[in-house]
């Protein structure tokens, strides 16, 4: 079963703006579309289905493979339907090239002492996310960049937990090392060593995914659902392409969650069988029924959370809508105790924690109800 967690603040309180991209994968994806091998053309990573991208795979053999992802390292580490194996060799060179230019232009007389700074620390994350063992899904260094990480294997999983984070997530935040629970990459990796606790051997996968460009701060961006709709898309590209044999659940935090509402009617019904919402500023629907899922919808919020405080209103496109925790909203409603404040969900001893980890491994009967009377699991296990 795949479980997505998906991760973000959001709020509205004053104007942003994001940096403007530099393109690194824009020319890798055209000098793509100009080569080929065995002189075939090569599929077109932006309309191609993954479907079509696996049987062209499956089509060449393992050198030519090869081939393409040392050629093209940042097209096939990105290119949904390529082999997964395959798709972590490309990233790990990829990330190898952006870290040796990263040191290059940090010695760059032009650049001003925080532009080295910022150029070193670059290096110093890709070089993190290149270390052996690590399962990079999607790398793409463009603008503030874009990162997936895998837990587990893929391959055998059927059950999958992917982290998607929201605002201010980009390569410098996916991970952090004071309160690594924090950020994207300690969220997944607290997930998948909870699941690992509960049930050893367990056939399930998280995946870290900060694969989608996310509002930068608390401003008109996070007020809106644009960067959550263009996020939804590439959300749903990448749970068509997870094996058949997975089913999916997503945990979707703050901004994120505006990301699983807008994106949950589009995704594949048979795979997504749980959408949890947590921290979240509203889901971009009045109720569980505009959501348009077969999914359970499940949603939490700490007592200590800030995000209690925005209005949860839409008014002429700002704002996201009803509180998901609310009784008229329909969700099923569940414990966090412990979880402190807004990103404290994934902390260790957390009741947040256990339930979502009760919520991937679909042991419905033993999630906590955020009241005594236990409606949030009234015909969870029915459903499953």
């Amino acid at each position: 079963m795949v479980v997505f967690v998906l991760l973000a603040t959001s709020g509205w309180t004053a104007m942003s703006h994001q940096k403007p991209a530099q393109d690194p994968r824009a020319a890798a994806v055209s000098a793509w579309l100009h080569g080929s091998v065995a002189g075939r053309h090569l599929p077109n990573p932006d309309s191609a289905s993954a479907r079509t991208v696996s049987r062209f795979f499956a089509s060449l053999t393992a050198a030519q493979r090869e081939r393409l992802a040392d050629r093209y390292p940042l097209v096939v580490g990105n290119l949904n339907g390529a082999p997964v194996p395959l798709r972590y060799a490309a990233n790990r060179l990829a990330l190898g090239q952006q870290q040796t230019a990263e040191i290059k232009r940090s010695h760059a007389e032009d650049l001003t002492p925080d532009g080295r700074s910022e150029a070193l620390q670059l290096a110093h994350r890709y070089g993190s996310l290149r270390a052996p063992g690590r399962q990079i899904l999607a790398f793409d260094p463009t603008g503030q960049g874009r990162v997936a990480e895998v837990f587990g294997d893929l391959a055998t999983a059927r059950r999958t937990a992917v982290v998607v984070p929201g605002v201010d997530t980009d390569i410098l935040t996916f991970e952090k090392t004071v309160k690594p629970y924090s950020a994207p990459d300690g969220m997944a990796e607290a997930l998948y060593d909870s699941e690992r606790a509960a049930d050893p051997a367990g056939h399930y996968a998280v995946i870290a995914w900060a694969d989608y460009t996310t509002p930068d701060g608390l401003g008109l961006d996070a007020s809106t659902g644009t960067m959550a709709e263009a996020g939804a898309v590439r959300l749903n590209a990448m749970v068509r392409a997870l094996p058949d044999t997975t089913s999916v659940q997503l945990f979707c935090h703050s901004y994120g969650s505006v990301l699983c509402g807008v994106g949950a009617g589009r995704l594949p019904q048979r795979k997504v069988t749980d959408i949890a919402v947590y921290g979240s500023p509203g889901m971009r629907a009045q109720n569980v029924a505009g959501l348009h899922t077969d999914a359970r919808v499940w949603a939490a919020r700490d007592a200590t959370d800030w995000i209690q405080d925005v209005p949860y209103v839409e008014v002429g496109g700002l704002g996201h809508g009803p509180d998901p925790v609310s009784p008229s909203f329909g969700a099923r409603v569940i414990s966090a105790a412990g979880a402190q404040q807004h990103t404290g969900y994934f902390a260790s001893g957390t009741e947040s924690l256990k339930n979502f980890t009760r919520i991937a491994l679909g042991r419905y009967g033993q999630v906590v109800c955020a009241t005594d009377d236990a409606t949030c699991t009234a015909g969870a296990a029915a459903a499953a």
